[in-house]
């Protein structure tokens, strides 16, 4: 991205694939085939009218996407706990100015032999564009979220709680630097004395070098309200490393990343958690 002017071309815009469904080697039958563009030339169409940055790895991407994503982690403290998922899956855009996320249950290997591994719980996510703009023409997203998790996993995989999590979304980028914000809450439908509720605001400030890196770094904070930690704040900050998307098959792309989240606050539920992550646009 390079402020002032519009230089997002082919090579600039990873996630702005061509439509290649047609042609005599076309996987679909013609009414299929047809069904299938339209809905892909609305998914391009609604990309063209954002930026084009990449996904963060903990802060929630502040754009519209398509893509399967998924995460894995290792929290060291206080005890090592690997996440195979993340609560990330299947991405995608059925207008322009929407995106519906299925996440998988993700899988949690426990250190401790007396703790079961087993599946999570299951969570969906909702992204409204309510305004922006791509690089050129203001450089900018500003959306309103909805998260939610449902209980279809038993303690202490699951939460044995339905979980709602609105959130406000926004990104601005100047030239090759961009910064992506959230501030969310964790709302518990139920057992609220239990769980308690959170005020979460994360923070993700990127540079592009050579077209192909994106080295990060994040801010991801959360604030007590309720429950057994009512009163305290937790930070991290979270270095990384994002790769450009490169393609792999037609409009398949492939975009790992890296971090590490780092505990900044006296109050902290962990020291570390190191973050990997695959991304699987089209």
């Amino acid at each position: 991205m390079v402020s002032g002017c519009d230089c997002s071309t082919q090579s600039d815009k990873a996630d702005a694939v061509p439509d290649v469904i047609r042609g005599p080697n076309a996987a679909y039958p013609p009414r299929e085939a047809d069904w299938v563009n339209r809905w892909l030339r609305r998914v391009d169409k609604g990309r063209s009218e954002q930026p084009h940055t990449v996904a963060p790895l903990v802060t929630t991407h502040v754009l519209l996407v398509q893509q399967f994503r998924f995460d894995s982690s290792y929290q060291q403290a206080p005890a090592g706990t690997w996440n195979f998922g993340g609560g990330k899956g299947l991405e995608i855009i059925p207008n322009t100015r929407m995106e519906v996320q299925v996440g998988i249950p993700p899988y949690v290997v426990h250190s401790a032999p007396s703790v079961p591994d087993g599946f999570g719980d299951v969570s969906m996510f909702l992204k409204f564009r309510a305004f922006s703009a791509p690089e050129g023409k203001g450089n900018y997203f500003l959306g309103l979220f909805l998260g939610a998790s449902f209980p279809s996993a038993p303690p202490p995989n699951g939460v044995g709680h339905t979980i709602w999590s609105p959130m406000i979304a926004a990104s601005k980028g100047w030239g090759r630097f961009d910064v992506q914000s959230t501030l969310s809450a964790s709302l518990p439908q139920s057992g609220t004395n239990l769980l308690g509720r959170q005020i979460l605001f994360n923070n993700a400030f990127q540079l592009k070098v050579a077209k192909v890196f994106w080295p990060q770094i994040e801010t991801n904070s959360t604030f007590f309200v309720d429950g057994s930690h009512s009163g305290n704040q937790q930070t991290f900050l979270t270095p990384g490393l994002v790769v450009r998307s490169f393609r792999i098959f037609q409009r398949l792309l492939f975009a790992p990343g890296i971090g590490v989240q780092i505990a900044t606050t006296h109050f902290h539920l962990y020291d570390h958690r190191w973050v990997w992550s695959m991304r699987f646009p089209f």
